[in-house]
């Protein structure tokens, strides 16, 4: 890709308007000094001292804060929140990224807020060391209100946007905003408006998904094929392929140290990985793939254009360490040059 094409396709960014359906969470990082550790009187157990809380959007929400760090003019988010103090913390966080229309985020009291506390031990001159994980879910399936909720939400906000995704972050079905009944609602318009843009990821797996594009990583896409073993690149490709025929829409595939694959009907592309430089924290890698393949698509990059980007995004995330990260059309112009993606 050469520099002027970069610049040719991102400045797009600021007229885009893009959807994003699916489950944000908070994302709440408590930073422990290790040296302030005490032993509780009451227990007799360590006790961890927190000297500072950090809180951000994450799950579908790191999408997000992608496409806000993108510079994409509009982006018109639609999730449920719950009426709790993780509810409020992730409002204001929500309100604090620019370019967001909140009035697609449901509050109920029927849900939880879905949030994610991570306590890191900050270690001088070291990557944070993550412990145990506590997280806040909803273990019930979506009440139907709720679902009908995000149907309304979810239809208005395809007729305003140039693109949209479709992000399951949930491990429990039909505990979250895509339930059944939601992807039935993007399957009969997406029947009316086959060309329009709409990416989909999700962590369970995308089999039953309607006739749009998926994202997915090497072992999600081993399981949508039913194939058994480890997937070789090779294999991936035409699997790939495949999928793209039988959807008639895009099909992207991550496959870590081996790059990426992009296949879009008859047409597949593949990129290489970018050196490491340094340690790195894969966290919020894949979100900021989709986020970078839905714009530049939606801006009009080719399948490999579109492929270099995320990759370019994803290599920049990998090595903010103790945090969700993003990447900025700044970032990514800076990583093009002298990358093997530079073209003359």
């Amino acid at each position: 890709m050469k520099r002027e094409r970069l610049q040719e396709i991102t400045q797009k960014y600021s007229g885009l308007r893009i959807g994003l359906v699916g489950d944000i969470c908070l994302d709440r990082y408590f930073e422990i000094d290790p040296k302030l550790q005490e032993i509780s009187i009451e227990t007799n157990l360590p006790v961890h001292n927190v000297t500072r809380i950090r809180c951000q959007p994450g799950g579908a929400g790191t999408i997000l804060n992608n496409l806000v760090a993108l510079g994409i003019g509009s982006i018109h988010p639609v999730s449920i929140v719950g009426q709790d103090g993780e509810g409020y913390e992730l409002r204001r966080s929500l309100e604090k990224l620019k370019g967001v229309d909140l009035s697609g985020i449901i509050e109920t009291p029927q849900r939880a807020t879905f949030t994610y506390s991570k306590p890191l031990l900050m270690h001088r001159g070291k990557a944070p060391e993550e412990l145990n994980r506590l997280d806040v879910k909803n273990w019930t399936p979506t009440p139907e209100l709720l679902q009908g909720q995000v149907i309304e939400q979810l239809r208005a906000v395809a007729e305003k946007v140039d693109a949209l995704i479709l992000l399951d972050q949930v491990e429990l079905p039909e505990t979250g905003v895509l339930t059944k009944r939601v992807l039935e609602s993007v399957r009969e318009f997406t029947s009316d408006r086959p060309d329009f843009l709409i990416l989909a990821d999700s962590r369970r797996s995308l089999r039953g998904y309607p006739k749009v594009s998926l994202k997915m990583n090497e072992a999600e896409l081993s399981a949508l094929a039913r194939s058994e073993g480890k997937m070789d690149p090779a294999d991936a490709i035409q699997k790939a392929l495949l999928l793209s025929e039988e959807y008639g829409h895009y099909v992207f595939v991550t496959m870590a140290e081996h790059g990426m694959i992009g296949a879009f009907q008859r047409e597949v592309e593949r990129v290489s990985a970018l050196p490491l430089r340094g340690q790195i924290d894969i966290v919020g890698a894949g979100d900021s793939v989709t986020a970078n393949l839905a714009a530049g698509l939606a801006a009009g990059a080719g399948l490999k254009e579109a492929l270099q980007l995320a990759q370019l995004a994803a290599s920049i995330v990998i090595h903010q360490l103790g945090t969700t990260g993003t990447a900025s059309v700044k970032q990514l112009a800076e990583l093009l040059v002298g990358s093997p993606f530079l073209e003359d």
